[in-house]
């Protein structure tokens, strides 16, 4: 396993990290779709990804109403300290006006259950999992710092935030002198490839580390479907719910599979394979979160990080998948002023 620095938090973490959205959720609407794994298993699937060098695990308190963390709690038990972990809030979690958002009163409430749950005295990384339209950004980045203070929560993140709603952050965060964003969790795939347009060049510019969601968008990427709907697993995700919550162009993710399933006959590997091994050759990428109903799946996500691609395979996935180029991209692209070197300078 690989190790990379998140952000500028000294921290190594896990090139590859694992998800816990398969964990718990038996009786649940949705997340019995999602894997419905008992202690048993979550146990099995957490030693695994320990044995094989993941330290860097993630789940949210929303999963299965946290059954999730409770279940990973138990599994990390005495290993706590080989982890890094990291549990995101904000999604209504009871029935009240107040067991949602991103209020001092939720998070100071939200953080102190999660903490419960996983059976720990601290957070390494606690993370907002959305932006909350409501609630001044300065009163939840306030509430996060106490949180730091206090020593209950090490650093702190975001998902699913707009490039300029981070900026604006860490903004308040340094005219505050509080702690400040350091790490980001965002869609990323080669059939979602959004990210590259403002969150990609943010995370470079101030240092952000970039963790990675939906790798396989939903298993779409792992070469078991075909044209038509047609699927040679059927317990995949996207074939039991029917559909995938994410997003994009099928017609044009079909010809990125075709791609990717001859990059992968290339190497001798699966496509899921290639498709993480992308990511992980990506500009300012982390980690990428990896889910599993079971084991061999775990075990092959984590064959990607000793994938080397070649040029060539990054060419042509990249030219299979490339998104257009978003304004004002192209056109500071297009107008960017030509550098001379000073000693060329007549």
């Amino acid at each position: 396993m690989k190790y990379r620095l998140l952000g500028h938090t000294g921290v190594w973490v896990s090139e590859i990290s694992l998800g816990t959205m398969t964990f718990g959720g038996k009786e649940h609407p949705v997340f019995r779709t999602m894997g419905a794994l008992g202690q048993e298993e979550v146990d099995r699937v957490v030693g695994t990804a320990l044995d094989a060098g993941i330290n860097f695990f993630d789940t949210a308190d929303v999963y299965a109403d946290g059954e999730s963390e409770e279940l990973l709690g138990r599994a990390i038990g005495r290993r706590r300290r080989d982890v890094v972990l990291a549990t995101k809030l904000l999604a209504p979690v009871g029935p009240g006006p107040n067991d949602q958002g991103l209020s001092r009163l939720h998070v100071m409430r939200a953080l102190d259950d999660s903490l419960r749950r996983l059976k720990t005295d601290y957070i390494d990384l606690y993370q907002l999992h959305n932006y909350d339209h409501v609630t001044p950004i300065e009163e939840t980045l306030s509430a996060l710092d106490d949180a730091v203070r206090q020593g209950k929560v090490r650093y702190i993140g975001c998902s699913n935030f707009a490039a300029w709603q981070i900026s604006k952050a860490l903004g308040v965060s340094a005219l505050h002198n509080q702690a400040k964003f350091a790490a980001n969790q965002t869609l990323y795939s080669l059939v979602s490839r959004d990210a590259e347009r403002d969150l990609v060049p943010m995370a470079e510019d101030a240092g952000l580390s970039l963790t990675v969601w939906q790798p396989l968008a939903g298993g779409f990427l792992t070469g078991k479907f075909d044209r038509g709907g047609a699927t040679t697993e059927q317990d995949s995700r996207r074939a039991r719910n029917g559909f995938d919550f994410v997003p994009f162009d099928e017609e044009k993710g079909f010809r990125v599979l075709d791609v990717l399933r001859t990059v992968a006959a290339r190497h001798e590997v699966s496509p899921a394979q290639v498709a993480i091994a992308w990511l992980l050759a990506q500009r300012a990428v982390t980690s990428v979160i990896v889910g599993a109903r079971k084991l061999e799946q775990l075990t092959d996500n984590i064959a990607a990080g000793d994938l080397a691609l070649t040029e060539q395979d990054l060419a042509e996935l990249d030219e299979a998948s490339r998104p257009p180029i978003a304004y004002p991209n192209w056109i500071q692209e297009q107008f960017a002023p030509v550098r001379i070197p000073a000693g060329n300078l007549a």
